[in-house]
């Protein structure tokens, strides 16, 4: 079957997962990191006055750790963050922070390296702030 719309010869947006364990109860963190208002605690780029004014808005509450979230920028332009809080298992009282970083189009080398290391630092942050 022919389909004249579809593009198959660009490959999708390249992705990393950064991640952080934490020794702590997954629902502190989920508490602490899905509280909007928290935010700018850990991450630090929504706490950068040259930003201006973001708009966040989270997945609904959930059990599963889930933090997915959708970032607007002044220009509005939004982009969409994966963010999990996986359990080291069920009841554990330690967890692992993953989010995904995707390359945003136009998007150099450098600058994908530096949007990595600085979720990195924010779930440093994170950490310290939970206590794990």
């Amino acid at each position: 079957m022919d389909d004249d719309t579809t593009d198959t010869s660009s490959s999708p947006p390249e992705s990393r997962q950064v991640s952080v364990w934490m020794n702590v109860a997954p629902e502190v963190v989920y508490e602490l990191a899905s509280d909007i208002d928290q935010m700018p605690r850990w991450a630090a780029g929504l706490a950068d006055p040259a930003l201006g004014d973001v708009d966040v808005r989270f997945v609904g509450d959930n059990e599963f750790g889930v933090l997915d979230h959708i970032v607007r920028l002044p220009s509005g332009d939004e982009v969409y963050n994966p963010m999990r809080i996986v359990p080291e298992a069920i009841g554990a009282s330690r967890c692992e922070v993953v989010f995904t970083v995707r390359r945003l189009s136009g998007m150099t080398d450098e600058q994908f390296e530096a949007d990595a290391a600085a979720v990195t630092a924010d779930l440093q942050t994170l950490k310290r702030l939970v206590g794990g």
